[in-house]
């Protein structure tokens, strides 16, 4: 099914700051697109320097945006408690979600606290699950992605079992290549059933899985080249990311 979805197009821009400002212009038009339909737009959001960045672009300019009708997911989380800084739900709040007209309710964390959901991360992800289910039956309509030099998308690290899991939309993550080891993340199932997918890369030092994305690597090896959304998937980079196209 994934060679059947739009071929990932790559937006390039001179550094991260323009690149965070073509991705916030279009974020824009895309709510207002998906509120159309039914009301709500659902956005699974991520961490990282651009990832954030766009966050923290959009408080700055939050009136373009009716807050209030839309659903906010993340793509993954680390299974820390709740109030540590190292969560990407945090890092949200204080980039965003603090400064904007947004309903707590549609703010979905994975692993809130209370419950086994910090006990047990298979719980907390069998329950994350259950929210997309409920929430997001049909998929996001933008799923936002950082991603990591050596191609991970979410918590989804070359050679592991949760970048092959091919029917569950939430994994837990043991033994991450990066710290905490412990995390729950969504897959690409869950990835690519998004209408949209944009990718923020930055940095020389994401040229090589730029590439392989442009090449059509395999997942296994390059997790991002697995990405697709329905209706499009971009690649937002800047010069120094896309040096090797």
């Amino acid at each position: 099914m994934t060679a059947t979805l739009p071929a990932p197009e790559f937006s390039r821009h001179s550094d991260q700051d323009a690149l965070v400002e073509a991705a916030r212009a279009r974020f824009v038009d895309v709510v207002a697109e998906a509120q159309g339909a039914d009301g709500l737009a659902r956005i699974a959001v991520t961490g990282g320097g651009a990832g954030i960045g766009l966050l923290a672009a959009l408080a700055a300019d939050s009136g373009d945006v009716d807050w209030s009708r839309v659903m906010v997911f993340f793509g993954d989380e680390r299974f820390v408690p709740e109030e540590s800084p190292d969560r990407n739900v945090g890092q949200a709040r204080e980039a965003l979600f603090d400064h904007v007209d947004i309903p707590e309710s549609y703010i979905f964390p994975i692993a809130p606290s209370g419950g086994a959901y910090l006990e047990d991360p298979v719980c907390a992800a069998d329950a994350y699950a259950d929210i997309l289910a409920m929430h997001a039956p049909d998929g996001f309509d933008l799923h936002l992605l950082g991603m990591g030099g050596e191609g991970h998308v979410n918590s989804l690290f070359p050679h592991t079992p949760a970048i092959a899991e091919t029917e569950r939309t939430v994994v837990e993550v043991r033994d991450c290549p990066k710290p905490p080891p412990t995390r729950v993340s969504l897959t690409l199932p869950a990835v690519n059933a998004s209408q949209r997918v944009w990718l923020l890369v930055a940095g020389e030092a994401k040229a090589e899985a730029v590439k392989a994305i442009a090449d059509g690597a395999d997942p296994a090896e390059w997790p991002a080249s697995g990405v697709r959304g329905k209706a499009e998937t971009i690649v937002f980079v800047d010069e120094a990311a896309a040096s090797m196209l």
